[in-house]
């Protein structure tokens, strides 16, 4: 079964919205990613449960698509496996998929609803300890091959 995992945002100025999803909704700063351009935060069930990129700031022009929601990140399993069980589902209604990703904390597919909304479907690496390791944010993401 698929949980939430993580939304990941657009945003204009960084460090504002940093300290908004700190101090009002009390989520915690894991670390900064993307040569400081991301932030990943966390109320501790996971590496994070909201990403936010910069886009553009306050004083200039955007640098991105748009200020907003970018993706919502759907936890489906456990092990690469079943990853590639989804990714053999999504093949076989004929869904697109947009890309696969290897995040070194997780590995993903990439797709858009009828909408065209962007989804994330990913599992963990369970070999990646989060809490106590964070040399993962620098690991730059990498083509995912899932062969089905």
């Amino acid at each position: 079964m698929a949980g939430l995992g993580h939304v990941v945002f657009y945003v204009q100025e960084l460090q504002r919205s940093v300290r908004f999803y700190t101090e009002i909704v009390g989520l915690g700063l894991q670390g900064r990613i993307f040569n400081g351009r991301a932030a990943l935060l966390s109320g501790g069930s996971t590496h994070h449960e909201l990403l936010l990129i910069q886009v553009g700031a306050a004083d200039g022009p955007l640098q991105g698509k748009r200020i907003g929601l970018y993706h919502v990140g759907w936890k489906v399993g456990d092990s690469l496996a079943q990853l590639k069980s989804v990714y053999a589902r999504i093949n076989a209604l004929g869904y697109s998929v947009d890309a696969l990703s290897d995040h070194t904390i997780s590995q993903s597919i990439y797709l858009r609803d009828p909408d065209g909304n962007e989804v994330e479907l990913y599992v963990d690496d369970p070999d990646v300890d989060w809490q106590h390791d964070k040399s993962w944010m620098e690991s730059p993401v990498k083509p995912l091959i899932l062969d089905c």
